[in-house]
C-alpha cells in the first residue's frame, strides 16, 4: 500500500511540488499456500467475497482443482484467467487479454488480483494491474525459482517490445507476496536450473556465504528441486532453505532503498548488461537464466582480465556455471551483439556502462571505462577459455520450449482477445475497429513476412511493419500498405 505526503510552495513564476510516497508490502513464507489448513491467503479476499486469479495454464493443470477447492472451502467465488506466457508472448496483446478478464470481472480499484505463476506471469499480470485504472492492487504467489527468488522480490513489472527485454513497464508493488517453495516439487529440472542462475547472481556480487553453499550443494540442489522432492537429504533441504531465505533477504536489502531505480549502480544488475539484448536473438530464445549466465561468465572474464578477481576465483565462478549446466557462451554472443548491447545499456544507464562485476566474490564493483577494444579482447579470451569446459560453455536445456513459451498455442487467442478489447474501446471512443487485423475504416494493420499479428493497441490503431520498416498506426513510411499472404 502507498501513502503520499506532499508540499506545494509558491515560487516567483509558479509553484514547486515536493512529494514523498510511502511504499509498504509484505512477504510471507508459507508451505502449502492452497492447503485449506492455511487461511492466510483467503483472509486477504474475505472483504471482497470473490477472487480473480491470473495463472499459467501449466500451473492450472497441476494445481487448478486445489486452488478452486481452497477458495470454495472459505466461501469465496473464484474466476481464473488461464494463460501461457513465454518470452515471445510477453507482449502487449497478452497484457490486453488479462485486462479484458479484469473488465469482465468488474474488478474494483483496491480489489487485489491474484497472480499465480512464474516471473513471466507475475511481470505481465503485474503490469496489467499497474496500467488498469493506473493502479490496481495485486497479490503474488510465485511458483518458479526465478519467480520466488528474483521477480517476486522486485516491484518491477513489464512486457517485452520487439527484441528488447522489458522495454515497456512500470514500478508497481503488490500488497502481499506468498512464498511457497513446495511448488518446486513439480517444477521441471530445466526451470530449477534456470532459476539457479539468479542465486549465482545475487551471491557472486553480494553474499559469499550463499555462494559457498551453492558451490557445495550445486548438483543436489538442482536434482532435488532445492530439497523439496521426496527423498531429499536433510542437509540439502537445510542448505536450500538457508540459500533461499538469505537470497531473498539480500535482494530486498539491495532493492528496497532503490525501488524505482533512481540509483543506476545496481549490484543485482550483474549479468544484465548485455543479456537484455542477447536473450531474444536466438530462435527459439534463450531461457532468462542462461542468458544472464552468459553475461555473468563473460563479465567475470572481464573482471579477471582487469585483476578484479583472481584466477582461482574466476575459475571457481565458471566451474559453478558449468556444473549447474548453465550457459557460459553462445555462437550468437558476438562482438556485434556486444556492441549493440553496450549501446542500448548506455541509454538505460544514463550514458555509463555501470557493469556490475565481482570484486572479489561476495562483493561488487562497477566498470564504466571499458572501451570497445577491451570488451572485444575480453570476449575473444572468454571464447577461447570456453574450449576448456564441458560442452564448450553451452548450457543444458538452454532454450525456451513449448512448455514455457506459449506463443505458438496462444497466438490466435491473443489476437482474438486483442480485437475484443479494441472493439470495446472503439465503442466508447468512436474509432475504427480492428477485425481480423484490418481496421474497419479500411486501413490495414500491416505485418509483413508472417511476423506477429498481435501488435495492435486500443482505439483502432495498430503498428505496421512492411519489409522490416516500422510504421505508426498501421502505416509504413507514411502510407498504408497491403500485406501479402492473405492478411488484408
Amino acid at each position: 500500500m502507498s501513502d503520499l505526503t506532499a508540499t506545494v510552495a509558491e515560487t516567483t513564476d509558479g509553484f514547486h511540488v515536493e512529494g514523498y510516497e510511502k511504499i509498504s508490502y509484505d512477504f510471507t513464507f508459507l508451505d502449502g499456500v492452497f492447503n485449506i489448513a492455511n487461511g492466510q491467503l483467503a483472509a486477504c479476499y474475505k472483504p471482497w467475497g470473490r477472487v480473480l486469479a491470473v495463472t499459467d495454464l501449466n500451473i492450472y493443470n497441476v494445481y487448478g482443482r486445489q486452488m478452486e477447492a481452497y477458495f470454495a472451502h472459505y466461501g469465496l467465488k473464484v474466476e481464473i484467467h488461464k494463460t501461457k506466457i513465454g518470452e515471445k508472448a510477453k507482449t502487449i496483446p497478452t497484457l490486453l487479454s488479462i485486462v479484458e478478464s479484469m473488465t469482465d470481472f468488474g474488478i474494483y480499484r483496491k480489489e487485489p488480483v491474484l497472480v499465480v505463476g512464474g516471473g513471466l506471469v507475475t511481470d505481465v499480470a503485474g503490469f496489467a494491474c499497474a496500467a488498469y485504472r493506473r493502479n490496481t492492487n495485486f497479490i503474488r504467489v510465485p511458483t518458479t525459482v526465478i519467480g520466488l527468488i528474483d521477480a517476486a522480490v522486485s516491484i518491477k513489472v513489464a512486457v517485452n517490445y520487439g527484441n528488447y527485454k522489458n522495454r515497456l513497464g512500470a514500478y508497481h508493488a503488490p500488497i502481499h507476496t506468498f512464498l511457497d517453495f513446495t511448488f518446486l516439487r513439480t517444477l521441471p529440472t530445466a526451470q530449477i536450473r534456470n532459476g539457479f542462475a539468479e542465486l549465482i547472481k545475487i551471491s557472486t556480487c553480494a553474499h559469499l556465504d550463499t555462494f559457498n553453499l551453492l558451490d557445495r550443494h550445486c548438483e543436489e540442489l538442482i536434482r532435488t528441486g532445492f530439497g523439496r522432492i521426496d527423498g531429499s537429504s536433510a542437509d540439502v533441504r537445510a542448505a536450500a532453505d538457508r540459500i533461499n531465505r538469505e537470497g531473498i533477504h539480500v535482494m530486498l536489502k539491495l532493492e528496497s532503498p532503490n525501488l524505482h531505480e533512481i540509483g543506476l549502480d545496481r549490484v543485482i544488475a550483474y549479468g544484465h548488461t548485455w543479456s537484455p539484448c542477447h536473450e531474444l536473438i536466438p530462435d527459439p530464445p534463450l531461457r532468462h537464466g542462461h542468458a544472464i549466465s552468459i553475461d555473468m561468465a563473460y563479465s567475470a572474464t572481464l573482471a579477471n582480465s582487469r585483476g578484479l578477481i583472481t584466477d582461482e576465483e574466476h575459475r571457481r565462478i565458471l566451474m559453478l556455471f558449468s556444473r549447474a549446466g548453465l550457459s557460459m557462451d553462445h555462437p550468437q554472443f558476438t562482438e556485434e551483439v556486444l556492441d549493440k548491447g553496450t549501446t542500448a545499456i548506455l541509454k538505460t544507464r544514463d550514458g555509463k556502462l555501470r557493469a556490475a562485476v565481482p570484486h572479489p566474490i561476495g562483493s561488487c564493483t562497477f566498470i564504466n571505462d571499458a572501451d570497445d577494444e577491451e570488451l572485444h579482447a575480453a570476449l575473444r579470451r572468454h571464447k577461447a577459455l570456453m574450449q576448456e569446459y564441458p560442452r564448450q560453455g553451452a548450457g543444458l536445456e538452454a532454450y525456451v520450449d513449448a512448455s514455457d513459451t506459449g506463443y505458438t498455442e496462444n497466438h490466435q487467442a491473443e489476437i482474438h482477445a486483442t480485437n475484443l478489447a479494441t472493439e470495446k474501446a472503439d465503442e466508447t471512443n468512436g474509432n475504427g475497429q480492428v477485425k481480423g487485423n484490418v481496421l474497419s475504416k479500411g486501413v490495414n494493420v500491416g505485418v509483413a513476412g508472417g511476423k506477429d499479428l498481435g501488435n495492435v493497441i486500443a482505439n483502432g490503431h495498430g503498428r505496421g511493419m512492411v519489409d522490416g520498416v516500422l510504421g505508426v498506426n498501421g502505416h509504413a513510411n507514411g502510407h498504408a500498405k497491403e500485406v501479402a499472404a492473405g492478411l488484408q
